[in-house]
């Protein structure tokens, strides 16, 4: 077996081809299970967190599993609040084939399928990006969306006005027009695209702060105690998920159905769904989009792929 680190991960896992490889992994389609989710109680006080399996596999390819454990606590004391590790076998005889650095996959994975949504639910012109939050994912964003979008401005917010600097700092260091702002309804308003990626358990995204032609992108609240957006966004908006899964597991959802603001009927439609042709993206430039994903194995698999495909099975015990 294959023990492959982040940086071999990373370095196979470019947001072109990976985008690429995501949209064919959801037209082409392989077995989800629901993730399995437990809850790791703290100790002496502590928060805890959240333990997930997710498993996807292709029948005589490959299956994988990845494990995930998010500590939201730790950003308190500058840790990474997610961890993860991937598995990837061989689907036919079960033998494994590499360990890969899951938090890689997790976040290149993220930003790349956020982008991929973008491409069919971004208005052709998008220019002015927003990054709301400055964990690991959202420092991926800006390099995923300029991948289908001809991004030339982006604004970084973040609850920590000091993340949110450093985030800017390092993406005008890798070529960006960037800064962080402090002014979240204004940076909102002036957005092209808006794209979440926190773990953030109140709205921050407010619908009478989006303009026409905004693409509002939810892709960090995961579990239903987690809101990235009133409920109200979901009325305002054009709706898509990655999956439907997003329907049982989105604090963002279940808040707007509960609120009456939004129902199921209401969904545009799935990123598979948008990947095959079979339901269409935005229609006008004046429309008001909005992606909610919560992550899916599918998307591990295919990152998991792509990267087995650069390496190789020469190490294969």
């Amino acid at each position: 077996m294959q023990i492959v680190d982040a940086a071999a991960t990373r370095r196979h896992l470019g947001m072109a081809p990976l985008i690429e490889a995501l949209r064919a992994m959801f037209v082409a389609g392989c077995e989800v299970p629901l993730r399995h989710v437990h809850r790791i109680d703290g100790a002496h006080g502590s928060e805890g967190g959240t333990l997930l399996l997710m498993p996807a596999w292709r029948a005589g390819a490959r299956l994988g599993i990845k494990t995930v454990t998010i500590f939201p606590g730790n950003s308190a004391a500058g840790r990474p609040g997610l961890h993860s590790t991937y598995l990837l076998l061989d689907a036919t005889t079960g033998a494994p084939l590499a360990q890969l650095d899951g938090n890689e996959i997790t976040s290149r994975r993220t930003a790349a399928a956020a982008a991929l949504a973008a491409s069919f639910l971004a208005r052709p012109d998008a220019r002015r990006l927003l990054v709301v939050g400055a964990g690991r994912v959202a420092a991926l964003l800006a390099e995923a969306m300029q991948a289908v979008r001809p991004i030339t401005e982006v604004q970084v917010w973040n609850h920590r006005p000091a993340s949110a600097l450093a985030l800017a700092a390092r993406l005008r260091d890798a070529g960006f027009e960037a800064h962080a702002t402090d002014d979240l309804a204004g940076a909102v308003a002036g957005a092209d695209i808006v794209s979440c990626a926190t773990l953030s358990t109140t709205p921050l995204i407010r619908a009478e702060w989006l303009r026409a032609g905004t693409h509002l992108d939810l892709i960090g609240s995961f579990t239903p105690q987690m809101r990235e957006a009133d409920a109200a966004c979901f009325a305002a908006c054009r709706v898509y998920i990655d999956t439907g899964e997003a329907l049982a597991k989105s604090g963002d959802l279940l808040q707007a159905v509960a609120e009456g603001t939004f129902n199921e009927s209401q969904v545009q439609g799935t990123l598979a769904e948008l990947c095959a042709g079979t339901r269409p993206g935005r229609a006008n430039p004046a429309q008001r989009t909005l992606f909610k994903a919560v992550g899916s194995a599918l998307e591990d698999l295919a990152a998991a792929e792509l990267v087995w495909s650069a390496i190789g099975p020469a190490s294969v015990s």
